[in-house]
């Protein structure tokens, strides 16, 4: 059966640890194209705000969900699986295997894992606009009272998931936990080999991020921040890491190095997150930026890794 199964190489690791470089050694290691897990690069306006790659990188190999929606356009996990499955289809019919490289944990796993959302019932705003005025207390015993599976896992301090978890009863007719207990029983139909970028060093790993937020300010990301501003920014969009910290200093034309400073910080929290979310996940390979002298070096260990997870030699290095 596993031999069936589609192939896949995942580049994950933290904000600034190099997944775009690697990614890309090891799509032209592997006559690969890579789909982005990144939740900002999907959107067309935000180039700098997302580090999207450069446009000689997007040349270098076919790549695929970047510069893909407006920024006026909602793009949910489930818009995304559904994205990725069909590039990911299209690509090995093609005879090439798909790179899925991003930090964005949700979108990644939600993918990997071949969750199907198709039958999750769609936002009810005017529900949702109803359960935030009450407080966490009520919203817990609404919960409670349709959902006790859910109400003992969810922090009563976690206003966003009891929300969310009430929502979804009544928009669906069935308890949340129900289509969690659902979820964990579908067999993901693809063959990964994940490999995780990470530094021993989180001060390394801070200053990289550091100097990545520098050039973002001398690459004018205030006038991206401003010119996405005038337009209409969905919530999902306004949301992004970089934008929602930007946009008071733009319009208070406040100090840039104050906005740089505040930019930073969100950046390295955002980098510890990350960081949470993939530790968790034991199928990931690890390696330090410490450990090479430069990204062929790191691609040439990568190679190994994949080679010796799918334990064939299917996949022609070009």
């Amino acid at each position: 059966m596993e031999k069936d199964l589609m192939k896949i190489i995942s580049i994950v690791g933290p904000t600034a640890s190099g997944k775009t470089d690697l990614a890309i050694k090891i799509a032209e290691k592997f006559n690969g194209e890579i789909i982005s897990a990144d939740s900002m690069q999907i959107y067309k306006e935000f180039n700098i705000l997302s580090a999207k790659p450069s446009a000689v990188q997007l040349r270098s190999v076919p790549h695929h969900l970047v510069n893909f929606v407006s920024v006026s356009e909602s793009f949910s996990v489930s818009d995304f699986v559904a994205s990725a499955k069909f590039a990911a289809e299209d690509i090995t019919k093609r005879g090439r295997i798909p790179v899925l490289v991003g930090g964005t944990g949700l979108y990644a796993d939600s993918f990997l894992k071949g969750m199907n959302f198709e039958d999750e019932p769609p936002r009810n705003d005017e529900k949702r606009a109803e359960l935030k005025k009450m407080s966490n207390e009520e919203l817990m015993e609404i919960l409670i009272d349709i959902d006790e599976v859910s109400a003992e896992k969810i922090h009563i301090n976690d206003t966003k998931r009891l929300i969310r978890a009430i929502e979804f009863f009544y928009s669906a007719g069935y308890p949340i936990s129900e289509q969690v207990r659902k979820s964990k029983g579908i067999v993901s139909p693809y063959d990964v080999c994940k490999i995780g970028i990470n530094f021993r060093s989180r001060d390394l790993l801070y200053d990289r991020i550091n100097l990545r937020v520098d050039r973002m300010f001398e690459s004018g990301i205030i006038d991206e921040v401003r010119r996405i501003s005038n337009l209409k920014v969905s919530k999902t969009a306004a949301a992004a890491i970089g934008y929602k910290e930007l946009l008071p200093y733009v319009n208070l034309n406040q100090s840039s190095e104050i906005a740089k400073d505040i930019l930073k910080q969100a950046s390295r929290n955002y980098a510890k997150r990350q960081l949470v979310w993939f530790r968790r996940d034991k199928k990931i390979h690890w390696i330090y930026g410490e450990d090479f002298e430069n990204t062929e070096e790191m691609a040439d260990t990568a190679v190994d890794i994949i080679k010796n997870s799918f334990k064939c030699e299917i996949l022609a290095l070009k």
